[in-house]
């Protein structure tokens, strides 16, 4: 399941790398991504009230780092009964982001059917798949290298409260939880 998953989405990202301290304190910028279903869904309109987590993506090159994540996430925030802080009480948004643009963004409907036929049925709503002007985003959020992955907590008012990027790392999932506490 998960390595049907790690697959898929690698094929399909391109990454960044995020200079932490100049954008946590902002607000993260609006993103309109769709889910497998084309349902649109607005970052970060739709998650305020709850923290978030967010993912984002944009070169196969991060497929590595970003594949790193995978478990870990999925076992701290989305198994059920085993979810990050469930014994505190946080409701906590998960969100991988793959995004294409330029001329990739062509490739966004195969991206969905491959998602819909490999992906387990559960983990499909904690997929976002975004088609669009890549810019605003590097900008926004300070991209600096697009082979890994940028990686923000978000509070319950859409304000950046954590980013880091690249491989997962134990110290990078303790100051998550920190963060969230």
């Amino acid at each position: 399941m998960n390595q049907k998953i790690i697959v898929v989405l690698f094929l399909l990202l391109a990454v960044c790398y995020v200079s932490e301290a100049q954008v946590v304190g902002n607000d993260f910028p609006e993103l309109e991504a769709e889910t497998v279903e084309d349902e649109v869904v607005v970052l970060p309109e739709a998650t305020k009230g709850k923290f978030t987590l967010l993912g984002l993506a944009y070169s196969k090159k991060s497929e590595d780092d970003l594949n790193s994540w995978f478990s870990p996430v999925y076992n701290k925030f989305i198994r059920e009964g085993g979810g990050l802080f469930s014994g505190f009480g946080h409701d906590v948004n998960v969100y991988f982001i793959p995004m294409f643009t330029g001329i990739n963004a062509a490739a966004t409907g195969t991206a969905k059917n491959k998602a819909l036929k490999n992906i387990d049925a559960k983990l499909l709503p904690y997929i976002l798949f975004y088609k669009g002007k890549l810019k605003p985003y590097k900008d926004a959020l300070e991209f600096e290298k697009k082979d890994v992955p940028y990686f923000f907590v978000l509070d319950a008012y859409g304000k950046i409260i954590y980013a880091t990027s690249g491989k997962f790392t134990d110290k990078k999932m303790s100051e998550i939880e920190d963060v969230l506490e």
